[in-house]
């Protein structure tokens, strides 16, 4: 059954239009009476179409699904902006292990310079990459992508957060293994982490230094060197391991 993410929700009718009418009607040629998944607000439901025009494809609920496919905890990436497609292949399968948000940030050795110019374009391209991967993994949000800041903006917005890690490759390499067990071990349920990532060659230590002075705690993440794609992935899995598995 096809899932699909719907803002408009009214009295358990839902209304889709634009690009998700186009794959309903066109690509998946589905007909009045045919079911879908329709999810709004972290919920979702099943639904009988009940009206297909030029426009919108209207579906009404047959039943809300009660079981919850969300991590009990939330999960935000903040990756330094990496070269190539890395990001997109961070969001598109962070978002199937479970993350909530992803906060791209420019890293002193991030190559990629980021085009204001370019932007808009680039952020809901990104996003896009986060629905279809939500719905393609049962999801009920899609997570948000942001648009990518400073260091100095990712410390400010790390305030809202009840838990704050960086991987770094140095404690790591010391053999650091209890920071992540820790807090995987004493976060609860509905609280929140937000994990850092450098981009390739990892964060400085100057980084590393004032990040640790705004509240966050360095870990290692095993005894091996993990790419910058990689680390959130493992990171990712830690947490469902611990949270949902181990509970």
């Amino acid at each position: 059954m096809q899932r699909y993410f719907v803002n408009d929700l009214n009295d358990d009718t839902f209304y889709i239009s634009q690009e998700d009418r186009h794959h309903i009607v066109t690509v998946m040629r589905l007909k009045i009476g045919d079911q879908i998944i329709c999810v709004n607000n972290g919920r979702s439901a099943i639904c009988a179409i009940e009206e297909i025009t030029d426009d919108q494809v209207v579906a009404e609920v047959v039943k809300w699904e009660e079981e919850s496919v969300e991590l009990p905890v939330h999960v935000a990436i903040a990756s330094g902006l990496p070269k190539g497609d890395k990001l997109e292949w961070i969001i598109q399968k962070g978002t199937e292990l479970g993350a909530s948000t992803f906060i791209p940030f420019t890293a002193s050795r991030s190559v990629v310079k980021w085009d204001d110019k370019k932007a808009a374009k680039k952020v809901e391209r990104w996003n896009k990459i986060a629905k279809e991967a939500a719905e393609q993994s049962h999801r009920q949000i899609s997570p948000e992508v942001q648009s990518p800041i400073s260091l100095k903006q990712l410390i400010a917005h790390a305030m809202d957060y009840d838990y704050k890690l960086i991987a770094f490759e140095e404690d790591a390499k010391q053999g650091e293994i209890a920071v992540l067990h820790s807090v995987l071990k004493d976060i609860e349920k509905g609280q929140s982490l937000l994990f850092v990532f450098g981009p390739e060659g990892g964060l400085t230590n100057e980084e590393v230094s004032i990040l640790k002075e705004n509240g966050f705690q360095s870990c290692g993440l095993g005894p091996r060197i993990l790419r910058t794609e990689t680390a959130p992935l493992y990171a990712l899995s830690a947490v469902s391991y611990q949270t949902e598995l181990m509970r």
